[in-house]
């Protein structure tokens, strides 16, 4: 199946982040979608990354990832932890298997310029920052985000797409009970 990696798919705003989203509806096992099933959705990621990323990379990433199962890893590695780090635990074994992912594709990486090693650097300098309240995740899609709003307001990964669709809802939710204005 093709998919376009557009700018949607690039709102959680730091690499790492974008690339733990790149599992759609994750948290309905049955429904999930996993955009790196196939080495052509990683480097055609990696490709649209360069341009469409929020976070500064280099000009070409190398693909694939020099050991495409840590990398792999790593992306389940973030997503645990900063997912359980927005939703207020402190979980200490997550984060050593996060740093644990980072160091290891880190170690496999030939020069550092390829996917794995540009998320891992990602990665650990999200975990090394002081939690402000700007990690989020999405109310209407579940994505992780980070919020570069003034007053840490944003609800939605993108208001363009998930903000829409909740706003929509809701109308048509008011106006299917007599109550739109």
């Amino acid at each position: 199946m093709d998919f376009l990696w557009t700018p949607h798919r690039f709102s959680g705003g730091l690499l790492a982040l974008d690339v733990a989203n790149s599992v759609i509806l994750r948290a309905t096992p049955e429904r999930s979608i996993d955009r790196f099933e196939h080495a052509d959705g990683l480097a055609a990621f990696a490709s649209a990354a360069t341009t469409l990323c929020a976070e500064p990379l280099p000009t070409r990433l190398l693909m694939p990832p020099a050991d495409r199962a840590a990398f792999l890893a790593l992306r389940e590695a973030i997503d645990r932890y900063f997912r359980q780090r927005v939703e207020g635990a402190d979980d200490a074994g997550l984060l050593a298997d996060l740093l644990d992912a980072a160091a290891r594709t880190l170690r496999l990486s030939p020069n550092g310029a390829d996917l794995g090693a540009s998320t891992a650097r990602s990665a650990l300098r999200l975990a090394a920052r002081a939690d402000d309240g700007r990690l989020k995740i999405c109310a209407n899609c579940g994505w992780l985000f980070f919020d570069r709003s003034k007053n840490r307001s944003r609800a939605w990964c993108d208001m363009t797409v998930c903000g829409n669709r909740r706003k929509a809802s809701r109308h048509y939710r008011r106006a299917k009970d007599g109550g739109a204005a």
